[in-house]
């Protein structure tokens, strides 16, 4: 029994601590249905680099030939193996070869000594495909769909983040809210005992306590609302609130925090624009970057191709059918030469993405002017917040000193009911007044954290 007492003992205030900002966005980060909707979009490009990198995979053929019919009876069995290069547009290769039979003077090549022919070469790209081919480019392009799949998913998350931020600064406004009605309500509870009672002893008329009691009623109705609205801000933050299957959790109301968060204000200044790494902005940079390899591969095209392939074969064994020239060690070098004309494919790309670079320049200019608008603007509110949240604090001091001493004054029997019930709905209005204020600066400083993207206030 004891160890049972002292468990519940234990597990009571845990089960009713309140629930902080810091424990709603470890949450969303990991279990929002948007977040790991876009770590799929980033698997998906991880894929497509794979996929990629198969141009560079090593590559086996084979082949086999055999003349069935006719006056020769030549076969021929042959397999190759190709590795293209990873930094120049050629590859290395190495083949064996073997061939039995009797073949026409056309086809004296197919001979080989009785034990085969082992080959090994190489192509190299001396012009055209030698700083970048079709398979470079579309690995490097294939990089650059990962880090925007990347950047995407951190634009997400920081939506995702910011949503969750305001649902809980909702969800702590509404209560407090409720808390201030309660307030209220409970003042003309305790007003009503107290009337009754003069009632009883002839010093108040019946008809006070009738007006105190319609007085409960319209405060029960404000905080049957208030009660209302905290229910629905609950369930709209437990979207972002999940255990650790994923499953929706709806906050109870004793979970409530007595404060908004405490989210910093980060450093402003001039330099300011320099220090937000707003994901945006490097979208446009990564597809700058994708601009500028498609641009490199239109002018590869341009170029004339010029390979050089080196050989080197060797039969082994006895002797076969065609003679004792195939013995020695070969070595083998060429060339080959190709060059486009009229071109006008490769300059119509090399048009294409200059045009494509100073549009995603000019929109880079527009958003770096539309991130210090806003960093700017946000800043003002912020600061205008600090100050309006002073002034809000100063008002409900004074509103509530004043309804405490008409309430005194009213127990003395020197105010009326009217002027007492004036005064404490003066003071509950100053004290919604003061939470909107703290809402709105809470709500300013979340913008600003989201807008420079303060990855450790976002919980990122």
């Amino acid at each position: 029994m004891f160890w049972i007492l002292a468990a519940l003992l234990v597990a009571a205030p845990a089960a009713a601590r309140p629930l902080t900002l810091d424990e709603v966005l470890r949450s969303s980060a990991t279990h929002a249905p948007a977040i790991l909707e876009a770590m799929t979009r980033e698997r998906q490009a991880d894929g497509r680099r794979l996929s990629a990198e198969g141009a560079f995979d090593l590559l086996f053929e084979g082949e086999a030939q055999s003349r069935a019919l006719g006056y020769y009876d030549g076969t021929v069995i042959e397999g190759r193996a190709t590795r293209p290069l990873a930094t120049n547009g050629g590859a290395l290769y190495g083949g064996y070869r073997v061939s039995r039979g009797d073949f026409p003077v056309y086809e004296d090549k197919a001979f080989t000594n009785r034990l085969g022919e082992v080959k090994v070469g190489a192509v190299f790209s001396l012009m055209r495909d030698r700083l970048i081919d079709e398979r470079r480019g579309r690995l490097e392009l294939a990089d650059g769909e990962i880090a925007l799949a990347r950047l995407d998913r951190e634009m997400v998350a920081i939506g995702v983040q910011r949503r969750a931020i305001d649902a809980y600064q909702t969800w702590v406004v509404a209560g407090r809210r409720v808390a201030v009605y309660r307030d209220l309500l409970e003042l003309a509870t305790k007003r009503q005992a107290s009337i009754e009672r003069q009632i009883a002893l002839g010093a108040r008329p019946d008809i006070l306590g009738t007006e105190n009691r319609q007085n409960i009623v319209r405060r029960q109705t404000l905080l049957v609302r208030a009660e209302q609205d905290l229910d629905a801000a609950a369930n709209a933050l437990s979207f972002y609130l999940r255990d650790d299957l994923g499953e929706r959790i709806v906050p109870a109301a004793d979970r409530l925090p007595t404060s908004f968060p405490d989210l910093r204000l980060p450093p402003l200044g001039p330099s300011l624009a320099g220090r937000i790494e707003r994901p945006d902005l490097q979208t446009i940079l990564v597809r700058l970057d994708q601009v500028e390899t498609k641009r490199l591969l239109a002018e590869n095209e341009l170029r004339p191709r010029l390979d050089i392939r080196a050989e080197a074969a060797k039969d082994v064994g006895p002797v076969g059918l065609g003679g004792v020239s195939r013995t020695p060690l070969e070595g083998i070098v060429g060339l080959r030469f190709s060059m486009p004309l009229e071109r006008r494919t490769a300059r119509g790309k090399i048009a294409e993405a200059a045009a494509e670079a100073d549009g995603l320049q000019f929109r880079r200019k527009m958003i770096e002017d539309q991130i210090l608008v806003e960093v700017n603007g946000l800043a003002i509110q912020a600061t205008a917040a600090d100050r309006l949240v002073a002034l809000a604090a100063d008002e409900t001091a004074l509103a509530d000193r004043m309804a405490e001493a008409e309430r005194r004054r009213f127990q003395l029997g020197a105010s009326d009911f009217l002027v007492v019930n004036l005064r404490e709905e003066s003071a509950a209005d100053a004290r919604l007044r003061q939470l909107d204020a703290e809402y709105r600066r809470s709500a300013a400083r979340a913008e600003l954290v989201a807008a420079t993207v303060d990855r450790s206030q976002l919980g990122l």
